[in-house]
């Protein structure tokens, strides 16, 4: 990340969900990643990940894409590893602590829809039940 980047965005939060699946991790990346930030003072990447890697998101192909998202939809380390990608994986910046905890506020009351449909909805879920 460039020095102008970090001074704009000083402020950063990573956050890392792990999912049963790669299915129910591409789901939910999916799903989160349709709505734009609200705000210009905040940008979010998205990715998935392996439980045992180190990748970063990166704005440099995405720099005015909705505000600043970018959107990365499976980042692996060797090829057929996608099927190990059940880490989502969400990078936050802001300008400000207060613009962070906001979005990040957002994006948790978000994720928790998305997770409680996924609990009831989820076919692999339902076959278990029955």
């Amino acid at each position: 990340m460039s020095t102008t980047a970090r001074t704009e965005f000083p402020c950063a939060l990573t956050i890392s969900v792990t999912l049963p699946t790669h299915r129910l991790a591409s789901y939910a990346l999916q799903a989160l990643s349709v709505d734009a930030e609200l705000s210009p003072l905040v940008r979010r990447c998205f990715s998935l990940t392996t439980p045992d890697s180190s990748n970063t998101c990166t704005h440099s192909d995405h720099a005015a894409h909705l505000n600043g998202d970018a959107f990365s939809p499976v980042v692996t380390d060797a090829v057929g590893a996608i099927e190990q990608t059940t880490i989502l994986r969400t990078e936050y910046k802001a300008t400000t602590n207060r613009m962070l905890r906001v979005a990040v506020n957002g994006f948790m009351e978000s994720l928790g829809v998305v997770l409680g449909v996924m609990e009831e909805l989820d076919v692999d879920v339902l076959a278990e039940d029955m």
